[in-house]
Parts: structure tokens; C-alpha cells; sequence
């Protein structure tokens, strides 16, 4: 569904997605252009997969709306809890939220090694605390970071360049 990927995509709040309109999404330039969020106006920048996923997107004659609602095409879609929750069993993610998605884009961030600051700019948030709160780390990008820092170690220990792996010598 096309809502939902833009939420992963972007780390947009639900109701940013949900009522965006065409006349603020700005394909040459890859930005959302909201006119009114959570904290007031707002640009939101896309990355190549979002601009894609929008420049792909059907446009419904009449609608104003990016997600039209499926009765009244004049209306922002409702009910994305419905397609959500069917998402969410087939894959097996239990009690995992719409809202999450969000919070996953900045946990991305944070693995790939991005600033609080640069995050904290692409969510809309005012203050570096708020972001922290969103970019939780899991195991995986602390166990990768504490391989490549063992790994380099080891190979200083052996007089080696450091490599992928590199199997360390009792001396």
C-alpha cells in the first residue's frame, strides 16, 4: 500500500501522509512541502525510492489527495489500521505499530551513521531529545561496529592491515 511505504520511506508522521496533497509534493526538487503538521510547516526531504514510489503513484482525477479515500476520492483515505494490521499478521510482526515505522527510518539513520541533528531536521523535530527517543540501535549495528573495532585492534596486535576478519594471536 502505497501510504505505508511512504511512511518506511520517509519517517513522515501518519496524518503528514495520510493528508498529503499533490500540490505540495515537489518531484523535481524531491520534497514534501506541508503546508501544516504537528509543528506547524514543515519540508520533508525524499530520497530517490520516495520520489520513484510518488512519481509512479496514481493520480485520481478529481482528488486533490496523494492516498484519496476509497468512497469519496475528495476526502483524505481513512482506516489504514485495516490494511496495516493484514500487513502487519502476514509478516509476522505482532504488536509492531504504524507509528514504529517511523521510528525505524531514524534507527536507520542512526546505524548509518547520521547525526541526531540531520534526523531530528528530516523528522521535523524541534529539540535533539525527541530524536534520541526515536533512534533506538539494535544489537545488529552495535555488534557490526564492535567487529570492525576488534577486528582493527587484532590486526594491530599482528602487524596486519585490517580486513574483514582477522583472527586473533595469542602472543
Amino acid at each position: 500500500m502505497l501510504a505505508i511505504r511512504l511512511l518506511l520511506l520517509t519517517g513522515a508522521r501518519r496524518d503528514e501522509i495520510l493528508g498529503l496533497r499533490w500540490q505540495d509534493v515537489d518531484l523535481d526538487t524531491g520534497t514534501l512541502n506541508l503546508p501544516d503538521s504537528k509543528t506547524g510547516k514543515k519540508s520533508i526531504p525524499l530520497g530517490p525510492a520516495a520520489v520513484e514510489l510518488l512519481a509512479a503513484a496514481p493520480r485520481l482525477e478529481g482528488s486533490a489527495y496523494v492516498i484519496p479515500g476509497r468512497r469519496r476520492p475528495d476526502t483524505p483515505f481513512v482506516g489504514i489500521q485495516r490494511p496495516w494490521a493484514r500487513i502487519r499478521a502476514r509478516a509476522g510482526l505482532g504488536g509492531v505499530r504504524l507509528h514504529d515505522l517511523r521510528h525505524s527510518f531514524a534507527s536507520v539513520g542512526v546505524a548509518a551513521n547520521l547525526g541526531l541533528p540531520v534526523l531530528g531536521a528530516i523528522l521535523g523535530h524541534r529539540h535533539p531529545a525527541t530524536t534520541a527517543r526515536y533512534a533506538h540501535l539494535d544489537d545488529d549495528p552495535r555488534r557490526a561496529a564492535a567487529a570492525r573495532i576488534s577486528n582493527q585492534i587484532a590486526a594491530d596486535l599482528n602487524g596486519q592491515p585490517a580486513g574483514e576478519v582477522v583472527p586473533f594471536k595469542k602472543p
